[in-house]
């Protein structure tokens, strides 16, 4: 049901998007206290950098036997993808969009069974948020706000970042769930473009770019914007009730070692989508009894996760990944055209 092979696009980065801290084949050998111990490689997108470090920790916890440590490569997801398609070593990757793993499973570093489960691949999900000021002093209430005159926006270059990718179709299909036209949704984008103050490479770039000072709005994941403010930075947000499902995927490579396997059914527990839910993430609808009575750094910290009004999803709205990035990413796509047009790449 998940879509397969994406369409290259050619948008320009803004920065280096790969930061490679380790990568290896999964090792074997023996502790002081004689237990064996397993080095595994997890490459993934940086947003959900803490949320994956303390699935790490957790699972580490509970193991009575082999004694997992992981080496991390931490990039924007389509880079991080290319860098595991051209020999990156990876045992679990965790991406922004489901074409980073089809590009795996088309040269064989992912077995093509990967999204058969009830999950169907994705291992954690979101929504998009509106990141302001503290007190929201220009009073943005909704993604039109974003195309008026004044307001400067951040949001990452689609051209490395999945979450750039997510934020601009849920901005583009709030349009027409407002009773706009394909051409007004057009239209809004090349205006809200105009505004762009800077396409960082990553989420986390974009993130960091602005809780730095650059412009009056981020457009950003929700969890996001939570785990900011977990950080201690003052900063509101608001979840447009006309928004898009973001759907994260996760898999083994095809030559892991075993414990690759049981940290991706242990972030499929209750406990580990608990250990998601705690930095922002939402849990997956297909799993039950996850805690999210207390999600600090949410606007209710009881309630982290308020309903959509309106919830698109990227296969029923849009066709599927290979569709939506042939239509907006392609090297003639809508968002193609109108970031070259707007001279912002």
């Amino acid at each position: 049901m998940l879509t397969r092979r994406a369409r290259p696009i050619r948008i320009l980065a803004t920065s280096a998007a790969v930061a490679v801290l380790t990568a290896c084949a999964p090792t074997s050998g023996s502790t002081d206290q004689g237990t064996s111990s397993t080095t595994l490689s997890l490459v993934a997108y940086s947003v959900p950098k803490a949320a994956d470090r303390a699935l790490e920790k957790a699972f580490a916890d509970r193991q009575t036997g082999d004694q997992v440590a992981w080496r991390e490569s931490l990039g924007a997801s389509g880079d991080q993808s290319r860098a595991v398609a051209n020999g990156l070593r990876a045992d679990f990757v965790h991406f922004s969009l489901t074409p980073d793993v089809t590009r795996l499973v088309d040269q064989g570093l992912v077995a093509d069974t990967w999204n058969d489960g009830t999950n169907q691949g994705i291992i954690s999900t979101s929504v998009v948020a509106i990141v302001v000021r503290k007190g929201n002093p220009l009073h943005i209430t909704s993604f039109a706000d974003l195309a008026k005159p004044g307001i400067d926006v951040v949001t990452p270059n689609p051209g490395s970042s999945g979450s750039a990718r997510w934020n601009i179709l849920a901005a583009y299909q709030s349009v027409i769930a407002g009773g706009g036209s394909r051409a007004d949704a057009r239209t809004y984008l090349t205006r809200l473009f105009a505004n762009v103050a800077a396409l960082p490479g990553s989420g986390r770039d974009a993130t960091t770019a602005f809780t730095s000072g650059t412009g009056d709005v981020l457009l950003s994941y929700e969890n996001e914007a939570i785990l900011a403010r977990q950080s201690g930075e003052e900063l509101d947000y608001l979840v447009p009730s006309d928004n898009l499902l973001i759907e994260n995927p996760g898999a083994v490579t095809t030559n892991a070692a075993p414990a690759a396997q049981d940290f991706l059914d242990f972030a499929l527990s209750a406990t580990g989508q608990g250990i998601y839910a705690a930095h922002g993430f939402r849990p997956l609808a297909s799993v039950a009894g996850v805690d999210t009575s207390d999600v600090k750094g949410a606007n209710d910290p009881r309630d982290p996760f308020p309903a959509i009004d309106k919830l698109s999803t990227i296969d029923e709205t849009f066709g599927g990944w290979h569709a939506a990035n042939a239509t907006f990413f392609g090297d003639d796509g809508i968002i193609t055209r109108i970031v070259a047009q707007s001279g912002k790449s």
